[in-house]
């Protein structure tokens, strides 16, 4: 017996019914997804292992990055542009050259109020040669500016070397900012994981805060009405006592000079990159939404066919 046409219609419309109900779930879920990743921060992505405190690596993993140690920096630094200088000490442990390691060092701001912005912030390292180099920084994670690297070199088995860095923090640094955390560590290409971290608390004081009061000079009492002239000299005398009264001229007092932001003749620091990060949310949350809007309308084309 021959099936009706009405019923094959019918069959044909409930598997396409299916079908469309599959694909505007997936579409949704898809578009869903990218709305959330866009409204979120890139605290997810962090892991930062240098936040709470200088890390100690596991002793019993091999092909670990070499250890950073913070050796020498200021307990108190002024937000004013001026530089501050950093010792790192990094040791490679193991029984084989570390190739490619290179120290690095990142300022965390703590809490959750006013934090260092990348445009409050500069470092520089000082290369194999004594100059210093400006580094490139990017806002990373959990309200840390980082730097996107420092200088890839070699270091022998069993042995250690000091680094040095020194930033600044602009005067105009929010006020908020009475704390930092410097956070110093090691990459080595190849690495199995993280080697020891240095970390060193350091507080923040601002220009207003440190500005003396200039001292006022009190004024000269002025001679009033009711004073009485003194009696007569004779010509010599008075000529030697109006010298003598004449007021000196005022010494003229100079004008600060405007506070700068490095040492003179330091280069201009580059300007900072973007986060490699944010980069990789916006393009992911871009590919999510596109294919959503691709979904939803082949959904609906579908249904025009039908």
């Amino acid at each position: 017996m021959r099936t009706s046409v009405i019923t094959r219609f019918a069959k044909n419309d409930r598997a396409f019914s299916g079908r469309r109900r599959i694909a505007t779930v997936a579409a949704t879920v898809v578009l869903a997804g990218g709305v959330q990743l866009l409204a979120t921060d890139t605290a997810w992505a962090c892991g930062d292992h240098r936040l709470n405190g200088a890390y100690e690596a596991p002793s019993n993993v091999p092909g670990l990055s070499p250890d950073t140690a913070i050796v020498s920096a200021k307990s108190s630094v002024v937000a004013d542009g001026s530089w501050n200088e950093v010792s790192v000490k990094v040791t490679n442990k193991a029984a084989e050259d570390a190739h490619g390691m290179e120290p690095f060092l990142g300022i965390h701001t703590p809490g959750s109020g006013a934090a260092a912005r990348l445009k409050d912030v500069k470092i520089q390292y000082e290369d194999y040669t004594g100059a210093w180099k400006n580094l490139q920084l990017l806002d990373g994670c959990s309200r840390v500016v980082d730097i996107t690297g420092s200088q890839r070199q070699r270091m022998a088995a069993n042995s250690s070397a000091t680094f040095k860095f020194r930033y600044s923090l602009a005067a105009g640094t929010p006020a908020g900012v009475t704390t930092i955390d410097l956070l110093a560590s090691t990459e080595m290409a190849g690495s199995q994981g993280p080697g020891d971290s240095g970390f060193k608390t350091v507080k923040v004081t601002h220009p207003q805060d440190t500005a003396g009061t200039q001292p006022t000079t009190p004024a000269k009492p002025t001679p009033t009405k009711d004073t009485k002239p003194a009696p007569a000299k004779p010509a010599a005398e008075q000529t030697k006592d109006t010298a003598a009264a004449a007021p000196a001229p005022k010494p003229t007092t100079p004008s600060a000079a405007p506070a700068t932001t490095a040492p003179a003749g330091t280069p201009e620091l580059a300007q900072t990159g973007s986060s490699s990060t944010n980069t990789f949310l916006a393009a992911s949350s871009a590919l999510l939404l596109a294919l959503g809007a691709g979904a939803l309308i082949a959904v609906r084309r579908l249904r025009r066919q039908h």
